[in-house]
């Protein structure tokens, strides 16, 4: 195919339900849900919180090789899994839709943008990938999944990544970028769909989470 690849640095069926919050400017960010209802909420403090311990299996990444996979709307994501993939000594894999969104498609506030039709009609959700199994996939123990969080729960494009891949004999620990709302049951669901893997419990980052937060967080793996 002609997706993205793995690059070395150093040392995710569908029907899965997406929700977020989105970050002041019309472009999608980040995301939270209550009771069903969109609420724009501040992200004045997220960039000074401290990473939360989430439970990951320590010595995740005490044998075989290491893969970073994610998707990035906005750069956010990006961010954070090539500071993990630099920590870790871990190959890097882009999840990039076949069709890339755009600035207007990530326009939340805009009733007919893309991403604004697909939260309200499930079934315009399936997002086929440019490439859906990473190179030497077999060679991987342990996957790093990133993704931003839409309306609460996993941005859609890693639904593809999670339900056609065959996660057998993998440990997966998800990890997501929000403006404020936490992790959720966005790795729950994932695992839900892929139906295969030892999927542990996941960490949330800040949009604008520092090299060191992701180093700690690395380092408990």
């Amino acid at each position: 195919m002609t997706g993205a690849n793995i690059t070395r640095r150093g040392f995710m069926k569908m029907g899965i339900a997406a929700a977020g919050i989105f970050a002041a400017g019309g472009t999608l960010s980040a995301c939270s849900s209550n009771n069903g209802n969109d609420t724009q909420a501040s992200t004045a403090n997220n960039d000074e919180q401290q990473v939360q311990g989430s439970g990951a299996a320590s010595n995740a990444t005490s044998s075989g090789k290491v893969l970073v996979a994610y998707y990035s709307a906005q750069g956010h994501t990006k961010r954070v899994a090539e500071a993990a993939a630099d920590e870790l000594g871990a190959d890097l894999f882009e999840i990039v839709p076949a069709e890339v969104y755009t600035d207007d498609d990530l326009n939340w506030t805009n009733d007919q943008s893309r991403v604004t039709r697909e939260y309200e009609d499930e079934s315009l959700r399936d997002t086929p990938l440019a490439q859906t199994t990473p190179d030497n996939w077999a060679d991987y123990d342990t996957v790093l999944l990133g993704y931003p969080i839409w309306w609460a729960i996993a941005a859609w494009p890693c639904n593809h990544f999670a339900t056609d891949n065959d996660f057998t004999g993998k440990k997966v620990i998800p990890f997501c970028t929000s403006a404020s709302s936490g992790l959720g049951q966005s790795g729950k669901l994932l695992a839900e769909a892929a139906g295969t893997g030892d999927w542990q419990d996941g960490q949330r980052f800040s949009s604008g989470a520092s090299d060191s937060e992701v180093r700690t967080w690395t380092a408990g793996i």
